[in-house]
């Protein structure tokens, strides 16, 4: 695949000196740019599970296999994250993967600690997709799934890729517990406009196949419209939702675009060149439901925004759900099958 989400490389912002280097172009030959291969590096990170107290997340606990996501999606909130690695917020973020090859010993060791009784759920992914392309090959996501069934540890997934459907066994295993659940993200049903907006991901009737697989499996699903980007998929709200019930789904939300630091930039960009004539339509709304501007850390209004599009949305989006039998969030899962898991070394703690 040659597809990327950007072809800018912004600066990082933690940097004082930056070689500016165009990647698309080698300037000894004349003809097309040539892609960028993707590079992984190995990750030898000690710790697997992330702890944050943001009232706008669902989880308390995340665990994210790798770092950076081939997915290359225009809009991800999470590209400047690879900017306190040293790398860009633009190609490097989908071209330099950082892969946790140790994470299902890291997970077991974290869950066989004294302090931890499984007492609350965990997610996996965050601020990178758990089934990007190399999961394929490396298998990291599913090696997790083994301990987390091992130890019948409560888990959430969120993804935009059918792969997910690879470990129906082992999901289906911890949800025969309760203790297992999906969250899907489907931007359009326009396969043209997702593949412009997410190159490396599944295309839509993929992901919702996918819905129906798993929810077939006994695994309960639920579908994020993610994310709502004002003046371009807005109006596809009420027939996304007709296609998530039709799939199996049991409940659905939405959440606008977030454009924090560099994503801002590589955002115009990518609009500028796959939607010019909608640009400042696009960019216009999106200051509108952010204060005049085009992003809003603030809790309770990042996710939402505020004004006459982010109360019509939901409104809207209550009346889809009602109609269609959805629910607006998936019920909570069962914590209490938890056992504690043998450590890597083997051994078990006994206090």
């Amino acid at each position: 695949m040659t597809r990327r989400g950007t072809q800018l490389n912004p600066l990082n912002r933690f940097e004082r000196i930056a070689t500016v280097v165009d990647q698309y172009c080698d300037p000894d030959e004349d003809g097309p740019p040539r892609a960028i291969r993707t590079e992984w590096f190995w990750d030898d990170t000690k710790t697997i599970v992330v702890e944050n107290e943001s009232p706008d997340i669902p989880f308390r606990y995340s665990i994210n296999p790798y770092r950076g996501c081939e997915h290359g999606c225009a809009y991800c909130y999470a590209r400047p994250y690879h900017e306190y690695l040293g790398w860009n917020a633009g190609t490097d973020f989908e071209t330099k993967i950082l892969v946790k090859s140790n994470a299902d010993n890291l997970l077991r060791d974290w869950l066989s600690r004294p302090a931890w009784s499984g007492v609350d759920h965990l997610n996996l992914s965050g601020v990178t997709d758990p089934y990007q392309p190399i999961e394929r090959k490396l298998e990291i996501t599913r090696s997790l799934l083994r301990v987390l069934c091992e130890a019948r540890q409560a888990v959430s997934i969120i993804t935009k890729n059918a792969m997910i459907t690879r470990d129906i066994d082992l999901l289906g295993d911890l949800a025969r517990d309760r203790a297992a659940a999906v969250v899907l993200s489907i931007t359009s049903l326009d396969k043209s406009l997702a593949m412009a907006l997410e190159p490396r991901c599944s295309v839509p009737e993929a992901r919702l196949r996918a819905v129906r697989e798993l929810s077939d499996a006994g695994i309960p699903v639920h579908v994020n419209i993610a994310p709502i980007i004002p003046g371009l998929n807005d109006q596809e709200l009420p027939s996304l939702m007709a296609a998530i019930a039709a799939a199996g789904a049991k409940s659905a939300s939405w959440a606008l675009v977030r454009l924090p630091g560099a994503v801002e930039g590589i955002f115009a960009d990518w609009l500028e060149r796959h939607q010019p004539l909608a640009k400042e339509k696009i960019l216009n709304r999106v200051r509108a439901l952010r204060g005049g501007e085009l992003h809003d850390s603030q809790f309770g209004r990042r996710m939402r925004g505020e004004g006459f599009f982010a109360d019509q949305w939901s409104k809207l989006a209550d009346l889809c759900r009602r109609k269609h039998g959805l629910a607006d969030r998936l019920e909570p899962m069962n914590v209490h099958a938890f056992r504690t898991p043998t450590s890597s070394s083997g051994q078990r703690f006994l206090f």
